[in-house]
């Protein structure tokens, strides 16, 4: 082995540092985050049985959200159990290849979400833009073809990245000052070059964040322009309005995860709690937000849920 890589070392297993500086303070912070992991959960699987449930709900922006749901509940539940048990067990082990897996699920899965929000940002489009053709071109086989399309282009996106990673042999230390395993957090723990693996996952990270935003903020203004074209105001308002769970869905997801990836890189001033912590925000938010702003802003969704905790009452109220 040479020289320069005496002070490092190879290691099977990682240790995760949780959210470094407030150790003193994780049994306070795991309340709030256990009943966001617990409400995303209910939330998202709520939202999937809505979906199956109801006949009328198997169109494409309900279809996408139940896509979005799967999603959610993954990327909450690729760290959220991890993060408890580093907080209430100090379970901070994790194994080399159990890294590079949940490294590969948390990433690609974000790729894959900004994708199918790419994709509602389409049914949108059409829905208003031309809704005639609506049902004809967004079929339940389309959306079917999207939706794999999205999960393919996620997996092929990140799969490099743990391939990159797994080249590495020396490490400076095996702690990773993060609640999980990002790959930034990762790679520069290497004693060995890391600008390909480096450059790749920026690369990455811009071009699904850029280019998605972009064809995303295109379709609006499209959308927009339409809606405007329209007779009267309350024309306008009702058209708007089905795409207004969408934006707010869209903002919940892009804010966070632009903030935590750029402070990552160039925040080099930011307190390491305050980053972890936005690290863990981009990926818990989305997943509880999302099925309380949709079941909001969604008539359908709203009185099935009606009916759900009606029922639910009931059924307490004779077991009582």
């Amino acid at each position: 082995m040479p020289a320069f890589y005496n002070a490092c070392v190879s290691p099977s297993t990682f240790s995760l540092t949780g959210i470094p500086q407030l150790e003193a303070a994780y049994a306070w912070i795991s309340i709030p985050f256990c009943s966001m992991y617990i409400i995303a959960v209910v939330g998202n699987c709520t939202i999937l049985l809505i979906i199956k449930t109801e006949p009328s709900l198997h169109e494409p922006m309900y279809l996408f959200l139940s896509m979005l749901a799967i999603i959610d509940l993954v990327l909450s539940s690729s760290t959220m159990p991890k993060l408890l048990g580093i907080f209430w067990f100090d379970d901070k082990d994790i194994s080399f290849h159990a890294c590079l897996f949940q490294m590969f699920v948390i990433h690609s899965f974000a790729t894959i979400e900004s994708g199918i929000f790419l994709a509602m940002a389409f049914d949108r489009y059409v829905a208003i833009c031309s809704p005639l053709r609506h049902k004809a071109i967004l079929t339940h086989s389309a959306v079917a073809k999207i939706g794999a399309a999205a999960a393919l282009r996620g997996f092929l996106y990140i799969a490099p990245l743990p391939l990159l990673v797994r080249r590495f042999t020396y490490y400076r230390t095996n702690v990773i000052a993060h609640s999980y395993c990002e790959h930034m957090a990762v790679v520069m723990l290497s004693c060995e070059d890391i600008s390909v693996s480096n450059v790749y996952g920026m690369s990455i990270g811009f071009l699904v964040l850029i280019a998605d935003s972009l064809c995303i903020g295109l379709s609006y203004v499209l959308i927009f322009r339409a809606v405007m074209s329209l007779a009267t105001t309350e024309a306008r308002l009702k058209s708007f309005s089905t795409c207004t769970s969408h934006i707010c869905a869209i903002l919940a997801f892009y804010i966070p995860i632009a903030v935590s990836s750029l402070t990552h890189r160039f925040g080099h001033n930011v307190a390491p709690p305050t980053h972890i912590l936005l690290a863990n925000f981009y990926l818990i938010i989305p997943p509880v937000l999302n099925p309380i702003v949709y079941a909001a802003r969604t008539k359908e969704i709203r009185k099935k849920m009606a009916k759900i905790l009606s029922w639910a009452r009931r059924e307490a109220r004779g077991f009582l």
